[in-house]
Parts: structure tokens; C-alpha cells; sequence
């Protein structure tokens, strides 16, 4: 009944197994385990490109340490307004670049348009000895508003980013949701559509710890095993992160539990929406969803029990429910009903 976030679920039992089986045996540490040697062969035959992939444990330095590489500290990364890395990161890019900005920008549902883009950019001052300079370029799939973008979006992005020398970063910490909402496969909406640089997330969907950097530009990789060693990410037992995305995306796990979650939100927002003074903030394309509700039904499913944050505030009309791998169809039935009820009691007491 808990539908404050993905990240409050377990793990999956596919990844635990995993987790067990290695916990036997002795291996090489700093990442010259067996199973960490296989990541990359296994990442490239999954985004069909020769791939360079270095586990993390936290979404947080998979994407501070990705744009280290992408921006010097007098440098500038462009972002959505509503992105992880701006608020939620507490200044984690700022930190391991040594000091560049974030420099956000405006758009509907969480994204960011190849538009505004542009005319930031034109505006930016390159060459000029006052201004920051832009570096690069961070998208979030999905968003931080449960959007996702399409590959044509991000193609024109990427155009943009490129056009004016910068790389572009992908936050995917809910990567497989974007990727099971378009129905495409992981290349088309990455290197395809011009992404430099992938954090691969596995921790919302079903992993204990474990996030990837993924590199489909390699140039940018020549210096990251130093980064992460200093920015103590290069664990001693890393084969228990590598094991986690392995496990991860064999079999299409990583795909499946992503099917679920997004089904759940999907099946959840299309009956709350049926209920009077309810409506949608966003599309729901992944396994967030953005919705205002009647103070009297919020209040009412809270204190039954259901767990969500309220958006914007403690008196805010507006939730966030998130629905995740394991999200129980009966958790979801229980959540509509309860829903309906006060609905009902709340039309009843202003009719």
C-alpha cells in the first residue's frame, strides 16, 4: 500500500539469487572479477554497440561522475528545471565537476525542448571570458514527471547538443520504463538518437544497489576509472554490483519488471481519472504518476493507511503515486476502492 516511490520495494528474487550464488568462492577484487569483465560484451550485445560500462551503486554518482568527464569547472550543463540532477542531487555534479553550473531550462511534462534548447545555447556566450561555457547537455528517461521522450525528441536534442560541440547525458534511472513504454529497443533511443553517455539505472527496478555508466562515445571514458576510484565508487567487491546487472538484464528481467510497473500505473491512473475532481497532470507514459485529487480523498486514503507524497506541499491537491516491479494488483484494487468511497463521501457532503 506504499506508493511513495520505487525505490521503497525489495529485490527482485531473480537478482537475489544472483547475489547468493556469488557470496561463494573467491575472486579478484577492484572490478577483475569474472563477472565485471563480462559486462561489457554483454552491454554491447544488449545495445547492439561496443560499449565501455563501469558499475556504481548510486544513480546520484553514475550521473555526477558521467558529466565529470563532459564538463570542465568552468563549464555548463543544461537540464530540465525539474531534473534529479538539479534538485534532488544536492549538488553532486557541481562537486565531482569541480565547480560547473547548471543551467536549467523550461518545458511542459518534464521536458525539455530541442527549441529552447537552441536559443539557450545561441545565448550562452562561447568564447566569451565572463560567461560559463557550455558543455553538455542531461535528459532524464523517463522524466521526472513520468513523460517519456520519443526517439525523435531526442534525436533533435542531440542534433542540437552536437551542432554546438557538447555531449549529451542521459539520466535513466528509469530507463527500462522509458524503454518499455516506446516499445523500441535500447539503441534506437540512445546512441541512435545521438546520447553520448547512458546512467543505466537497475536500483528502481527490482536491483539491491547497483547502477551502470554506460559509454557509447569511449573517448569520454579515458579518464573515468580514475574518477571513480577517487570518488570512492571503485569497490573492492565489485562483483556484487556487476552480478546485480547481469542479472539484471538476463532473460529480459529488466524488461519485464519494467512491463509490470508501468501496467500498474497504467491501470491505476486510467480508473482514478473515471472518479470526479480528479485529473491528470502529465501523461502517464512509464510508472509515475502526477494527479490532483480532492483534498477530502486525499486526506481519507492517507488516513487509511496508503502511502504517497503530496507533491507541492503539505496542503498540496496534487500526489505522486509510483508503482513499481513487484506492485501488487490487489494493493492497486484496495487503492481504487478506497479512492471511489471517499469520493463518494466527499459528493455526498457538498451535494
Amino acid at each position: 500500500m506504499n506508493f511513495c516511490s520505487d525505490n521503497v520495494v525489495g529485490v527482485s528474487p531473480e537478482i537475489m539469487a544472483a547475489l547468493l550464488a556469488t557470496s561463494h568462492g573467491v575472486v579478484m577484487p577492484y572490478g577483475n572479477d569474472d563477472c565485471t569483465q563480462r559486462l561489457n560484451s554483454l552491454f554491447s550485445e544488449l545495445f547492439e554497440k561496443d560499449v565501455l560500462v563501469f558499475p556504481v551503486a548510486t544513480g546520484t554518482a553514475a550521473n555526477a561522475l558521467a558529466l565529470s568527464v563532459m564538463t570542465p569547472p568552468f563549464g555548463a550543463i543544461y537540464c530540465h528545471h525539474q531534473s534529479h540532477i538539479h534538485t534532488d542531487e544536492c549538488g553532486a555534479p557541481e562537486f565531482f565537476t569541480g565547480g560547473a553550473k547548471l543551467v536549467t531550462l523550461p518545458g511542459e511534462h518534464g521536458k525539455t525542448d530541442a527549441i529552447d534548447l537552441a536559443a539557450a545555447l545561441a545565448q550562452a556566450g562561447a568564447g566569451v571570458v565572463h560567461h560559463v561555457q557550455p558543455a553538455a547537455v542531461s535528459l532524464s528517461q523517463a522524466t521526472e514527471a513520468g513523460t517519456v521522450y520519443s526517439i525523435d525528441e531526442v534525436s533533435q536534442i542531440a542534433e542540437v547538443t552536437h551542432a554546438h560541440g557538447l555531449n549529451l547525458h542521459m539520466d535513466g534511472a528509469r530507463f527500462a520504463n522509458a524503454v518499455v513504454s516506446l516499445g523500441c529497443s535500447p539503441a534506437d533511443i540512445t546512441w541512435r538518437a545521438g546520447v553520448d553517455v547512458l546512467s543505466f539505472g537497475a536500483t528502481k527496478n527490482g536491483a539491491m544497489a547497483a547502477e551502470a555508466v554506460i559509454f557509447f562515445n569511449r573517448d569520454l571514458a579515458q579518464t573515468f576509472r580514475y574518477r571513480l576510484k577517487r570518488s570512492g565508487h571503485l569497490f573492492s567487491k565489485m562483483q556484487f554490483l556487476s552480478v546485480q546487472l547481469e542479472a539484471y538484464i538476463k532473460n529480459d528481467l529488466w524488461l519485464k519488471n519494467a512491463t509490470h510497473a508501468n501496467n500498474m500505473a497504467r491501470q491505476l491512473a486510467q480508473k482514478l481519472t473515471m472518479l470526479p475532481g480528479v485529473t491528470l497532470c502529465n501523461p502517464v507514459e512509464a510508472n509515475e504518476i502526477f494527479i490532483q485529487m480532492p483534498q477530502q480523498v486525499i486526506v481519507g486514503l492517507l488516513s487509511d493507511g496508503f502511502k504517497f507524497y503530496r507533491w507541492d506541499g503539505e496542503d498540496s491537491a496534487t500526489v505522486r503515486l509510483v508503482t513499481a516491479f513487484n506492485t501488487q494488483e490487489e494493493d492497486v484494487a484496495a487503492f481504487l476502492e478506497a479512492a471511489q468511497a471517499h469520493s463518494t463521501r466527499h459528493l455526498s457532503l457538498i451535494a
